[in-house]
């Protein structure tokens, strides 16, 4: 299996998405697991997609 450009990575507080491509974090704090929008990043990549499910876990923080 190759490996994969986006992780979760667990930080003091909640989640970081870590981009292994760029070797940078990619996105916001999240304190809950963003398994729904890494596995959007490391498959189809749907912009829309993408978008609403940063929104959700964006709404998730308030």
């Amino acid at each position: 299996m190759s490996r994969r450009r986006f992780v979760a990575r667990g930080i003091p507080g909640g989640y970081r998405v870590w981009d292994n491509r760029g070797k940078r974090w990619w996105g916001d704090h999240y304190e809950v697991c963003p398994d729904e929008l890494l596995a959007e990043l490391n498959g189809a990549r749907d912009q829309a997609r993408v978008v609403a499910l940063l929104k959700r876990y964006r709404a998730m923080r308030r």
